[in-house]
């Protein structure tokens, strides 16, 4: 299918920290709470019949959904509007309330990223006469397979990063390997969208 690079900055507020190229293609990943079949009250992401801005890239409308046999959502089929695409002469004329962030399916970058939470699930470990080693947080540390930009594969070990609603991040200064950076989550961000809102 057709391709085409957008461009993002690689600090928002800082312009001077350049920009890095972000494929555009045919087939794109969103993350899950990205969309709703039948939206709450106040969900701006995307929807059947609304339109969203894919950060730094282009305006789509949401035309349907796919659907496996227990009802989960497999698949959200959109149109895009090629004159829409951000940075670009009338990509303002496209008024739109959400925004959402997404990877090129076949760009994306398979990565293993760790996910670090509170230690202990207890605020006071060992408290009660208890064991401390009671007191372990399980949910601790959890690995998980992401697919990222493209540019992030060129990450250097302690390079730090800010993932879209997700945290900020590390590359692991003994795991990663050249081309092939392993993630470390070293804080939690608030999201805006509260679940069960």
């Amino acid at each position: 299918g057709q391709e085409e690079l957008c461009e993002a900055p690689n600090h928002p507020q800082k312009p001077d920290w350049g920009k890095r190229p972000v494929p555009f293609a045919k087939e794109l990943w969103i993350e899950r709470e990205d969309f709703m079949e039948v939206p709450s009250k106040g969900y701006f992401r995307l929807f059947p019949g609304n339109k969203v801005r894919l950060r730094y890239g282009f305006v789509i409308e949401c035309t349907g959904c796919d659907k496996d046999a227990d009802g989960n959502v497999t698949a959200v089929h959109c149109n895009y509007f090629p004159d829409s695409k951000s940075g670009t002469p009338g990509a303002d004329n496209y008024k739109v309330k959400g925004n959402i962030h997404w990877v090129s399916a076949q760009h994306a970058y398979r990565c293993e990223v760790r996910l670090y939470d509170r230690l202990f699930a207890n605020p006071a470990p060992g408290s009660g006469g208890r064991d401390f080693i009671e007191d372990i947080n399980p949910d601790a540390k959890k690995v998980i397979t992401a697919y990222l930009e493209p540019a992030l594969k060129e990450a250097q070990a302690e390079e730090r990063f800010q993932f879209a609603r997700h945290g900020y991040f590390v590359a692991d200064w003994l795991d990663s390997q050249p081309g092939a950076p392993v993630f470390n989550r070293a804080v939690t961000l608030k999201d805006s969208w509260v679940k069960g809102k």
